[in-house]
């Protein structure tokens, strides 16, 4: 068997590999749409091969975005908008990002936040207020949390503030 790649993947191939990508993981319509082009499938067929994924079960925007917004905020302690950004950038709807955001729970979200910024501010070196305040907050920003409840859990771990909720 040659290790080369194919040099002309049919469609049917094309379908038979995306298959198995999806048994494999996730895949949004976007992921797959960019595998068949990089693959040299025409539009036409793409269009197909994706028809037949979706209808197959294989492929859902819906469920894919479920598990990336499960997987980001529990694996990757990303806060909303970073997730909804990146799901932006996959070409998944805007409502399907906001149904699947609305998974998380506002308790579990706010004690994430909170441990996040915890962990890290014991990393900080300046103890200076303003330093560490700031430092913290661009942290919490980068992880794609939202400014005020940034703010509220930074204030809560400094201990400024405490009488913020």
């Amino acid at each position: 068997m040659s290790m080369l790649p194919d040099k002309a993947l049919t469609p049917d191939k094309a379908l038979a590999r995306c298959e198995a990508l999806c048994v494999r993981g996730e895949q949004s319509t976007a992921d797959i749409a960019a595998k068949l082009s990089k693959w040299g499938i025409s539009r036409e067929d793409s269009q197909k091969i994706l028809q037949r994924l979706i209808d197959g079960k294989y492929v859902d925007d819906a469920r894919y975005a479920r598990a990336y917004v499960r997987d980001k905020f529990r694996f990757s302690g990303w806060g909303r908008v970073k997730i909804a950004y990146n799901l932006r950038l996959k070409g998944i709807d805007s409502d399907v990002i906001a149904c699947a955001l609305e998974e998380i729970e506002a308790d579990e979200y706010r004690e994430k936040l909170e441990h996040l910024v915890r962990a890290k501010y014991r990393e900080v070196k300046s103890r200076e207020p303003v330093r560490a305040r700031t430092a913290l907050l661009r942290f919490a920003a980068g992880r794609g949390f939202e400014s005020q409840l940034s703010v509220s859990a930074v204030n809560r771990v400094t201990g400024e503030y405490p009488d913020d909720e």
